[in-house]
């Protein structure tokens, strides 16, 4: 029986083919070895088994007795191990005699060839790798996809949805801290990485292509918004965004707008007439906000010398207890 599997691990792709034959035969191998002065005979006898095992990947070995078409010529493994090396992967065989074997090859998934989208922002082109892109929406002031402004967080409406909005020039600080981005109009990416769903406005879109992922260097590996690079067909170099990357950074600044996001989604999936409750009041400016009555348990009236400060936090006795205040 061959069971063939393979598996993603870190960053790379784990590929392990295993029988339960004979195994290798190690007294074969070594009488090999030895008279293919690949060995002494004294170096043999330190040898472990595995260390033993691994001179079937030397050059024109073979434990054949005669050579057929089939094998005896020993260029198999020879091969195998060659091309594996090359790409930057490893190769390694375990052998329990009378048992089986297992051969197992470590490649990096850094070479894999992925579908990208092509997008410009600040006069540079990235790649998006095209399995985290739900779909391309043109924003314009007067359509139906228009971006809107919560606060100070950019969103885009889309079917009834708000979904937060990331610039990817002002995320890669390329756009000389000019803010003259026309906050209305721009090409958007919407993006999906697990549950969030978020749009990356560019200022162009090309087209996608099939690209040919190249790790990072080493110094820019801490860097998460980058996945890669790779070489385009005119030979310019480019990045690889790495939606993972993006979604951590707006978690980090546009959580107020998903949260929102999330709930206008919810209302309007559980029905397009569905109405809520809410609970309207006035803090700080003179715009009303909302909150869903159902989150609120009770509204109280506290005198203001009730409120104690600790620790840089403003609290107040509560039925026994001491309960946080928010501003």
């Amino acid at each position: 029986t061959i069971r063939l599997s393979a598996y993603h691990e870190g960053g790379h792709i784990i590929i392990c083919i295993a029988d339960n034959g004979r195994g290798l035969n190690t007294e074969r191998i070594k009488a090999k070895a030895l008279q293919n002065g690949l060995v002494t005979e004294a170096e043999l006898e330190k040898m472990t088994e595995a260390q033993i095992h691994k001179f079937i990947f030397a050059p024109g070995f073979s434990t054949a007795a005669q050579v057929t078409s089939v094998s005896g010529r020993g260029v198999g493994m020879d091969v195998v191990r060659t091309n594996i090396d090359q790409i930057g992967g490893t190769i390694d065989i375990k052998s329990v005699a009378g048992e089986g074997a297992s051969v197992t090859i470590k490649i990096p998934l850094t070479l894999a060839i992925v579908s990208a989208l092509i997008v410009e922002a600040g006069g540079d082109r990235f790649a998006i790798p095209q399995l985290s892109v739900v779909e391309l929406v043109r924003a314009r002031a007067n359509s139906e996809h228009r971006i809107e402004r919560i606060k100070d967080t950019a969103v885009l409406r889309l079917r009834n949805k708000l979904l937060p909005l990331i610039h990817l020039k002002k995320l890669l600080k390329i756009d000389d801290g000019a803010t003259t981005t026309d906050a209305e109009n721009g090409f958007i990416v919407v993006t999906q990485v697990g549950s969030q769903t978020f749009g990356i406005v560019v200022d162009g879109v090309f087209h996608t292509e099939e690209i040919v992922v190249k790790p990072m260097s080493t110094k820019l590996r801490h860097i998460d918004m980058f996945s890669g690079n790779t070489i385009l067909g005119d030979g310019a170099v480019i990045m690889i965004i790495d939606p993972n990357g993006i979604a951590k950074a707006l978690g980090a600044s546009g959580s107020s707008a998903h949260d929102l996001a999330d709930d206008n989604a919810n209302a309007h999936a559980a029905s397009g007439e569905q109405l809520t409750s809410l609970l309207v009041f006035r803090a700080g400016s003179s715009q009303p906000k909302a909150v869903p009555l159902g989150l609120v348990t009770r509204l109280e009236e506290i005198a203001t010398d009730k409120i104690e400060l600790s620790n840089g936090r403003y609290m107040v006795q509560y039925r026994e207890q001491l309960m946080p205040l928010v501003q």
